[in-house]
């Protein structure tokens, strides 16, 4: 089958065209194509051929945007099988295949119905055959060839990315590069110059130039100033067809900003400057302002201010303030009018980040010369020292003088002061000032030990300018006098034990004094010298400001006397000495053998018993435990559920618990043996409920003669061996107990029955470590060998 095409548009085309019309007309306007043929010569079989394709044109190419009226002519498939008599029908498929191409399927002509875009599809995949129209057969296999579109100029550049914001340093060199813009063209840049896109410039000359064939702007002069200038607005036309008349075009906008570099050096507007400041400025208060100009910008304008010489360096200082670029000028030290009535200063402005590259225009910094005027102002009266400390001593009697501030006006003048108190607090209504002499005087008395120290302010002002006041603060301090005495520093407890032995300390002793320490700080210790000697206790000064409290006696009884009472004298160590008299409470304890309290209550004695308080409390636990078990047994004998056996009486349960330490006779009614003497009473047969027995008990016969007769012992034996045999019956154990105390102790009798009746000279004290039972009765013993042998 072939192919012809009658577009031939660019000379490539025309020439393929050519040669295929060419070949057509040589073989009449068909590709001839051998069929397979059957020859039947003498002696030779049936040979098959398969067909061969003379020529195949497989591209056929159609103009884009075709806007004409009729179909546009794409080419014509023609088959060598085709004879012209309408037999071969021509088949179309593939992409666009009856919607965009079509097909005469007599002719094999195809047109193409729409207006094709390039940009959208280049190609079309179709497929091609002929086949029989009587048979439907085709006559060849199925053909595949391409249809291109083929492209015209109709997309204009285009920039992406613009507009574009660039920046570049001002006083850059000629040729520096600043950006790069690219445009795109959407046409085939295989196919001629419609997507030969040629760059140039249409605003921005003569400060930037473009390159026509990569896009990159360049600075087109020397030394661009940013201080002239600052910002450029660039425009950039990229034209395809390669720049020739008649190609499309597009722009772009290109703003470019001049960045700042360091210049331009600072420069102070005048050369002398001169500045009032009053002499009642406060140090450290601003008093005034420079400023140099620089016209660069940002860190390329940052300076510092310095004061290079001059009288007044030592007096004021200078600072830079960081956001207004400015010299804040500020006062070192006070000034006075009467002393110094001028300053010269000179001031550098000096930039902080230099750039070396412009260092032939500097220098980077300028001086200039600040004369400051010190003003005359009417000032308070000045106090002839900062603060004062005064002392006076408390109970002194009003009116008392505790001292004088001294004020005077500092002006030339030097006019009279005034003095008062500024009563703005409490305290500064204990004192009065004279307001001519500023003498201080008290207003109340003075109690040290209440307040030790008043803090008050003085004020002073000009008689004629009272207006002008200055304050001064004054401390007072209140000096002490021996007006308390001593006293125990606290309430002793003090405790002696009933075991103690003369000369031994019980307590040491304290005192604390109100007064400081001149007054107060030697303490005297000693008993009442009005009373007589104490029998029982004694005083010993350590002279350490401590005394200690001992004994003088052996043995004390709380039976006897649980309380005794001492006074105590204490006297200090002031001028003049002042004394005090304080009683101690001593109380007699019982102690350990190491000395440890272990009560100071005196006890109820039972003669008898010789029970101690301990004993009692232990006795009586007891008693309400037993009590509590009692009434757990009967509440837990009421809530007993009812046993598994039918019998309503099960002498095997009938277990009896009782805690009976011997009481003779009376246990022989302790336990009912009714039931064991007469055990006609007793069920013949029991069972379980919840269980039935698989083998019948063993049955019981007794003649009644022998059951009455029968030993009780050989009844429980017999009881013992059914229960042994009888398999329904639960394991119930018969249990009973005894309390056994065992034989006599071997410690022997403790009863004062079998004592002999006269006192002996026994020592009780070993009693002690038989064990806490014995303690009281050691006690009991060791008073009356005390009592007898006093």
């Amino acid at each position: 089958m072939r192919i012809t095409s009658t577009s031939c548009i660019c000379p490539v085309l025309v020439c393929l065209c050519f040669v295929q019309r060419c070949y057509g007309a040589a073989h009449h306007g068909s590709i001839k194509v051998t069929r397979n043929q059957t020859k039947h010569v003498e002696g030779e079989t049936e040979v098959h051929h398969r067909p061969k394709r003379g020529w195949v044109w497989n591209q056929f190419f159609v103009l884009e945007e075709h806007m004409g009226p009729d179909p546009q002519y794409v080419g014509k498939l023609h088959s060598n099988s085709d004879k012209g008599d309408g037999s071969v029908k021509y088949i179309l498929t593939g992409e666009g295949a009856g919607t965009i191409f079509i097909i005469d399927d007599t002719t094999g002509d195809i047109h193409s119905t729409k207006s094709l875009d390039r940009e959208q599809k280049t190609h079309y995949v179709l497929h091609a055959q002929a086949i029989d129209r009587r048979t439907n057969k085709p006559l060849e296999p199925e053909s595949e060839f391409i249809i291109k579109v083929q492209d015209i100029n109709d997309n204009a550049p285009k920039f992406t990315d613009g507009p574009y914001i660039v920046t570049v340093p001002e006083m850059s060199e000629m040729g520096t590069s600043v950006l790069q813009v690219t445009a795109t063209d959407a046409d085939d840049p295989t196919y001629g110059n419609s997507a030969r896109v040629v760059y140039s410039i249409l605003q921005g000359q003569p400060y930037f130039s473009v390159d026509p064939k990569t896009g990159v702007i360049r600075t087109a002069l020397h030394n661009m100033d940013r201080e002239a200038r600052e910002h450029y607005s660039v425009v950039i036309q990229a034209k395809d067809m390669a720049g020739q008349v008649g190609g499309l075009s597009g722009s772009t906008t290109v703003n470019i900003t001049l960045t700042d570099v360091n210049d331009n050096p600072p420069r102070f507007p005048q050369k002398h400057y001169q500045l009032y400041v009053p002499e009642s400025a406060q140090v450290g208060s601003a008093v005034g302002k420079i400023k140099a100009n620089d016209a660069d910008t940002g860190s390329n304008a940052d300076m510092k201010y310095t004061i290079i010489n001059g009288d007044g360096s030592g007096v004021f200082s200078i600072s830079t303030d960081k956001e207004t670029r400015e010299g804040i000028l500020s006062l070192k030290k006070p000034l006075n009018y009467e002393k110094k009535k001028s300053y010269t200063l000179n001031i550098e402005g000096a930039n902080t980040h230099l750039d070396f590259r412009f260092s032939h225009l500097g220098p980077f910094k300028d001086v200039t010369m600040l004369k400051i005027i010190v003003g005359d102002v009417d000032e308070p009266p000045l106090f002839t020292m900062p603060s004062y400390v005064m002392e006076v001593y408390e109970n002194a009697k009003i009116g008392t003088a505790v001292g004088t501030v001294t004020a005077q006006d500092p002006d030339a003048a030097n006019s009279l002061v005034r003095y008062f108190i500024d009563h703005n607090t409490e305290e500064d209504r204990y004192f009065t000032i004279d307001g001519s002499t500023g003498t201080i005087k008290t207003a109340k008395i003075f109690d040290r030990e209440e307040t030790p120290w008043y803090n008050i302010t003085v004020a002073a002002s000009e008689i004629d300018n009272p207006v002008l006041v200055s304050y001064v603060p004054v401390g007072v301090r209140i000096l002490d006098v021996n007006d308390n005495p001593p006293e125990l520093a606290r309430d002793y407890d003090v405790v002696v034990c009933e075991n103690a032995k003369p000369g031994q300390v019980i307590q040491t002793i304290t005192a604390t004094d109100k007064d400081n320490a001149a007054n107060g700080a030697r303490f005297h210790f000693s008993l009442d010298e009005g009373l007589s000697l104490n029998p029982n206790f004694t005083l010993r000064d350590n002279e350490d400001n401590t005394a200690s409290i001992l004994t003088r006696r052996r043995r004390y009884s709380r039976t006897t006397q649980d309380l005794y009472y001492l006074p105590v004298l204490i006297s200090d160590g002031g001028v003049p000495p002042l004394s005090s008299s304080s009683t101690l409470t001593i109380r007699v304890c019982a102690c350990e053998r190491d000395g440890r309290v272990r009560t100071c209550h005196a006890e109820a004695f039972l003669s008898s018993a010789g029970l101690s308080t301990g004993a009692l409390i232990a006795i009586l636990l007891c008693v309400v435990i037993l009590l509590a078990i009692v009434v757990l047994f009967i509440t837990l004998r009421r809530s007993k559920k009812e046993p598994l056996i039918i019998s309503e009486e099960d002498i095997r349960e009938n277990v009896v618990t009782y805690d009976d330490e011997g009481g003779g006779e009376e246990d022989t009614e302790a336990f009912d043996i009714t039931a064991l003497r007469n055990p006609s009473a007793a069920e013949e047969l029991k069972y379980r409920r919840d269980v039935r027995p698989e083998v019948k008990p063993v049955p019981r016969h007794h003649p009644s003669s022998s059951l009455d007769s029968i030993d009780v012992q050989e009844f429980i034996k017999q009881r013992l061996a059914e229960a042994d045999l009888d398999p329904s019956v639960p394991p119930y154990d018969s249990l009973q107990t005894y309390a056994y105390e065992g034989h006599r102790s071997e410690a022997g009798s403790i009863s004062s029955l079998d004592s002999a009746t006269t006192h002996s000279d026994q020592d009780y004290n070993y009693l002690g470590d038989w064990g806490p039972e014995f303690k009281k009765l050691a006690e009991l013993y060791g008073e009356i060998e005390s009592e007898r042998t006093t």
